[in-house]
């Protein structure tokens, strides 16, 4: 490409869309040059919010547009992989949100329209990018823990229900409830520090305790009270994977969670040393003659997420690299969270093939 401003389009104007409009307007080597949503006022109201010149009327309408060189998706899952196929077929690359699809096999569908048109298509997993995630892939790579063979994993909300009876908590249009929706980002930073073993079975519950009474709301996502609930609010796995590690999983929108506290949280245990990442916090632990010694992890410093995950998308484009989080690690996470659900729903251990 030239080095003239990558031309980026926006699908999805609503928090989400709010947010990468925020940061692509502060990232180098991109514009945003048009939005769209299906409800067009938020869609003109955003325009005019960030500076944007041009509102389509639909997807398709900017799909179309040649103009564009680059989309975010930012809508509900049911539309990720049709967007994302029809973007990546008319020569766009792609900045996905999470999750890849609503299932595994529109997932797959999506690498495969990837792979066709040798565009970039990128995951919008941002906590990657964190200072505090940053800084425990550097004291794994350093050696400091050694084989990393358990880890657990989860993000615990007592009262957090997002838009109860919106698109949120239908399981045609969103897939599932926490385990798609904050579980998937757990999973996916937990394989990436891990050193992205496959996963070879999965043994996984969920559970509907709080949203078929339309308790545990929180204050995310716009309530429909007309609408309804069918979906989980808690979730918990066991993860087997390829190295012989495993990775336990537990997450919820509402739980009456005593004493856990209510931030992302990961544990890493290997041969040499720990890792643990609770909020923006971490903590490393190893023996030191027959003492155990745990000692403060310090974020790294630098941009915020957002920013070095737009960065890492214009480099991928200019350079036609691979994403860090790219089509497959998408994939992979699209078949972890399946076989929870498969698995919940049969009682039995799931085993994933990957001939």
């Amino acid at each position: 490409m030239s080095d003239s401003p990558i031309r980026l389009g926006i699908i999805g104007a609503g928090a989400i869309g709010n947010v990468h409009m925020e940061a692509f307007g502060k990232t180098e080597g991109v514009e945003v040059t048009t939005v769209t949503d299906a409800y067009l006022p938020l869609a003109e109201k955003r325009a005019a919010e960030h500076g944007i010149g041009h509102v389509h009327e639909n997807p398709q309408a900017l799909l179309d547009d040649p103009d564009v060189d680059a989309v975010v998706i930012c809508v509900p899952n049911q539309f990720h992989a049709p967007l994302a196929i029809e973007a990546l077929e008319k020569g766009k690359h792609v900045l996905l949100e999470k999750p890849m699809a609503i299932d595994a096999e529109a997932a797959r569908a999506i690498v495969e329209a990837k792979n066709r048109s040798g565009k970039v298509l990128m995951m919008s997993h941002q906590m990657r990018w964190s200072g505090i995630s940053r800084a425990l892939k550097q004291e794994i790579e350093n050696g400091r823990v050694g084989r990393i063979y358990n880890a657990k994993a989860g993000w615990w909300r007592k009262k957090g229900i997002p838009g109860w009876g919106s698109w949120f908590t239908r399981k045609d249009m969103a897939g599932g409830g926490p385990l798609i929706d904050i579980g998937v980002h757990m999973l996916d930073l937990s394989l990436y520090l891990m050193g992205n073993p496959k996963p070879v079975s999965v043994y996984g519950t969920t559970y509907a305790e709080f949203g078929p009474k339309r308790l545990g709301t929180g204050n995310w996502g716009t309530p429909n009270w007309d609408g309804y609930y069918d979906v989980e609010d808690l979730a918990t796995a066991l993860i087997k994977l390829d190295n012989g590690a495993t990775l336990s999983l537990e997450v919820s929108w509402a739980a009456h969670a005593a004493g856990l506290p209510q931030e992302p949280f990961i544990h890493l245990m290997g041969t040499e040393g720990g890792v643990a990442m609770i909020g923006d916090k971490g903590k490393y632990v190893t023996h030191e003659g027959d003492e155990v010694v745990e000692k403060d992890v310090e974020p790294l410093a630098g941009e915020s997420d957002r920013l070095l995950l737009n960065r890492h998308f214009v480099e991928c484009i200019r350079e036609g690299k691979e994403p860090i989080t790219s089509a497959m690690s998408g994939y992979t996470n699209s078949r972890i969270l399946d076989a929870i659900y498969e698995s919940s729903r049969t009682g039995h251990e799931v085993k994933l093939n990957w001939d």
